[in-house]
């Protein structure tokens, strides 16, 4: 049987292989007329046949430069791209398609650097996707929530009538509220006062109520037999790995989101002669590449203050269609009313996608 697991590692790392650009610039002065590879005669600062540099460095520096070009080709054509990514999108992409390369770094190469840059930075800051508020800040959220649900139970209460078929069903569905915001109080306040976990989690996080829910089954699997239900279900007893799974999956299989994007894209130009799926892989590759670099700024943002995190959420809900309506409107020189009916509905296939691909992330995570 195929490890699906392994083979999404194994195509990324070859993605990333296929991606990696020979370096170029000076490599400085001649220091013989034979290449020392191939040994042909050279007559300049690279070989005419088979381009190895005619003067070989060997310093520690030239070491960490070598690994500079060899990971995304980091000279000063980066220094070109990330601007025009960041603020004129559709230049850079049309760019590219239009043949003018040598001056960017290529659109798989800085969207495979940036992702894993972006899985390198959330392992290194030990994977905290998942955030919660400390117990104290949650047991009196908790208090405010039973609070709204007792006021609005009182609400429905005097607002109901003996002619009112629904009234009883309204009140049945507040009382359930109510308790449901008593019961999640009782156990964050259980929490603050019980000892040890037997299992090693904190009392009252979210990995804890995670697997007190699998232990008490109170979590239901939906698909496949009851072998594969079990399989998930030992994952989630253990949330920290289950999540450490799910992460390393969502790294391997990250580049699908290109070609699961692609067609969507295709869609809104169908009936326009003149655009290629090149053009649209090559959109579609820079437009992830800025969505990622956004999710690390955030990423960081959220590691301040809770002000900062606030307002970072609140530019992206903005920044994303601003971005994605530039780069539609300056690759494919659309006016301004067909970049924007594209944009949104771009952004609605977007949606869909992304929960596509995040459902299926967490099936191969918890299953392989």
């Amino acid at each position: 049987m195929v490890d699906i697991e392994a083979t999404g590692g194994l195509i990324t790392g070859g993605m990333i292989a296929g991606a990696v650009e020979k370096p170029t610039g000076h490599a400085g002065e001649a220091h013989s007329g034979t290449c020392s590879d191939c040994g042909e005669p050279v007559t300049a600062n690279f070989c005419a046949n088979c381009g190895q540099p005619t003067h070989v460095h060997r310093t520690l520096l030239h070491l960490g430069e070598e690994l500079l070009h060899g990971v995304m080709h980091f000279d000063a054509r980066i220094w070109r791209t990330l601007p025009l990514l960041l603020l004129n999108p559709g230049k850079l992409t049309r760019e590219w398609i239009h043949g003018r390369r040598t001056r960017y770094v290529s659109p798989l190469a800085i969207f495979l650097f940036t992702v894993f840059l972006m899985f390198f930075l959330l392992s290194f800051a030990g994977g905290g996707i998942v955030q919660q508020e400390p117990l104290e800040q949650r047991i009196a959220s908790a208090r405010e929530a039973v609070a709204e649900a007792e006021a609005e139970l009182a609400e429905a209460r005097s607002e109901s009538t003996v002619d009112d078929p629904g009234a009883e069903g309204v009140i049945a569905g507040a009382e359930a509220a109510v308790e449901g915001a008593k019961t999640s109080l009782r156990s964050l306040e259980e929490a603050r006062t019980a000892g040890p976990r037997a299992d090693g989690l904190t009392p009252g996080s979210w990995q804890a109520g995670v697997a007190d829910a699998v232990h008490d089954r109170r979590v239901q699997i939906g698909i496949g037999d009851e072998k594969l239900k079990e399989k998930i279900l030992h994952k989630l007893a253990n949330p920290d790995f289950a999540l450490y799974k799910i992460q390393q999956t969502l790294y391997k299989f990250a580049f699908l989101l290109v070609p699961l994007s692609i067609p969507f894209v295709w869609l809104l130009f169908a009936w326009k002669r003149g655009f290629t799926w090149y053009d649209h892989g090559v959109f579609v590759l820079y437009s992830l590449t800025f969505m990622s670099i956004l999710f690390m700024g955030q990423l960081a943002s959220g590691m301040g203050p809770g002000w900062m995190g606030a307002i970072t959420s609140a530019a992206v809900f903005w920044i994303i269609p601003i971005h994605m309506f530039a780069q539609l409107k300056g690759t494919y020189g659309l006016s301004i009313f067909s970049a924007l009916w594209r944009t949104v509905a771009l952004l609605i296939f977007c949606f869909f996608v992304l929960v596509f691909f995040i459902l299926g992330i967490i099936v191969l995570g918890l299953t392989s």
